[in-house]
C-alpha cells in the first residue's frame, strides 16, 4: 500500500508565475503503482505569453535527467490539461519535480505572468498487455 499523499502538488494551486522556475522534489519511492494522472490547471494568463510545464527525474533528489520525463502541452490559454506520467519502467526514478518557461511576445512586453497548479494523483497502473490486433490488407 503506497503512503504518498493523495494528491501531490508538484506546482501548488494558484502559483504566479512570473519568470521560469521549478517546483519542489517529490519522493515517489513508496508509490506502488508508479502511474499518475497529471492535471495542469491555469486560472489566470495575459495575452501574447505561452506556459511550457515539465516533470522531471532524479534517483537521489539532487541530480536531475537531462531530458524530461514528461512534457505537457503548451499553454496559452486558461482551462486544465491532463496527461498520464507512467514511471513504472523507471525503477531508478525516486523523485520527481515540475520545471516551468515563460514566453512573452509581441509589441508591449510586460512581464509574462500565468496562475497555475499541477496535481498528480496515483492511479492504477497502465495494461502492459493490451491486445492488439492486425489488419489484413486484401489484395487483388
Amino acid at each position: 500500500m503506497s503512503t504518498l499523499p493523495a494528491i501531490l502538488d508538484l506546482i501548488p494551486r494558484d502559483t504566479r508565475m512570473e519568470a521560469n522556475g521549478e517546483g519542489m522534489a517529490f519522493d515517489i519511492s513508496e508509490s506502488a503503482t508508479r502511474t499518475f494522472l497529471c492535471r495542469l490547471t491555469v486560472t489566470e494568463q495575459i495575452e501574447q505569453e505561452s506556459l511550457d510545464v515539465s516533470i522531471w527525474g532524479s534517483a537521489d533528489g539532487e541530480t536531475w535527467s537531462k531530458k524530461p520525463l514528461l512534457m505537457l502541452p503548451q499553454q496559452f490559454y486558461r482551462g486544465t490539461t491532463k496527461l498520464i506520467l507512467d514511471v513504472s519502467l523507471r525503477p531508478e526514478t525516486k523523485f520527481i519535480r515540475a520545471r516551468w518557461e515563460l514566453f512573452r511576445w509581441g509589441r508591449v512586453a510586460p512581464i509574462p505572468m500565468f496562475v497555475a497548479g499541477l496535481e498528480l494523483e496515483e492511479i492504477p497502473p497502465m495494461s502492459r498487455e493490451t491486445p492488439t490486433t492486425r489488419i489484413a490488407l486484401a489484395t487483388k
